[in-house]
């Protein structure tokens, strides 16, 4: 349809729909006219029809307001399909931005996994963690931040995504009469394969990911079964600098990625978008059952 003549058919077929379909919400003007951007915009691309029809339309309606890239539009359809984001949680995604936390994730997969594999690994971690929603101080060290990350591991869970499993924090390895300790373990239903996550309260230091290659190498020597892929090892820094984690990858020949997270206390009005333990649980069930 063309402006102006386009648009006044557009006002009158809202007053036809809402007239031919009383109490049926969704046929505003506004609706209308997004929904006729909608298909303008997915017919330029094969993939976005079948993720929208997979979609609530106020999934589908928050996506396309907020977002304008083409792929940053498909990246937050595919993971509302994936994970069941509820509608609150997708809008505090985008606030955080998770789309560039996921494309800016420092690792060394490229060296380590094989290259047919590698978009899908990437998508599955990012470069900031957002853990406002624990129960901390601003203040904090690396066993409070575990033990709060276990006390509240539904909502950890629903953070990294609905495909992790924990196994256990602390979890004990041990080789040649000596006891290792990897902070929390999970298992990653898509990927096949162990994560390790390595907490440290303070700037990243080379040797951390020297720690966390030796803990995969244990995994997958002593733990892993033989139809999982390799362990992959992420560790969670308070800081980083791009550079030193860029050069302290080089040496490690195991998958491993470098993240950062944030902690604030949360002000109220953020805290209201963040899903409950309930609603966490009930898309965690969905997705199992699916």
């Amino acid at each position: 349809m063309a402006n102006g003549w386009g648009d006044a058919v557009v006002d009158k077929l809202s007053i036809d729909l809402q007239t031919e379909f009383p109490g049926i919400k969704g046929f505003s003007k506004r609706n209308l006219h997004r929904m006729k951007y909608i298909y303008e915009l997915s017919s330029q691309n094969v993939i976005l029809p079948q993720l929208v029809a997979k979609l609530p339309w106020g999934h589908t309606d928050t996506i396309f307001t907020k977002i304008k890239q083409p792929e940053q539009i498909q990246f937050y359809l595919q993971k509302c399909v994936e994970r069941g984001w509820s509608r609150s949680v997708l809008e505090e995604e985008i606030r955080f931005d998770a789309f560039t936390k996921a494309q800016s994730f420092q690792n060394n997969f490229p060296q380590t996994i094989e290259p047919q594999q590698l978009a899908t690994y990437r998508l599955e971690f990012r470069d900031e963690y957002d853990l406002s929603f624990l129960e901390l101080e601003d203040t904090h060290t690396e066993r409070q931040l575990e033990q709060a990350m276990v006390l509240n591991r539904v909502k950890t869970l629903g953070r990294f995504g609905n495909d992790f499993a924990f196994m256990g924090r602390q979890f004990r390895l041990e080789l040649d009469e000596k006891e290792y300790f990897v902070d929390l373990l999970f298992y990653h239903r898509r990927l096949k394969c162990m994560v390790a996550l390595e907490l440290k309260a303070t700037e990243f230091k080379p040797e951390h990911s020297q720690q966390l290659c030796w803990y995969l190498h244990l995994l997958d020597k002593t733990v892993k079964y033989s139809d999982d892929k390799s362990s992959i090892g992420i560790l969670m820094c308070k800081s980083k600098s791009q550079l030193t984690v860029e050069y302290a990858l080089e040496l490690v020949n195991r998958p491993v990625g470098v993240a950062t997270y944030t902690y604030t206390q949360l002000p109220a009005d953020i805290a209201k978008y963040l899903p409950n333990e309930t609603e966490l649980l009930d898309m965690i069930e969905n997705k199992l059952l699916t």
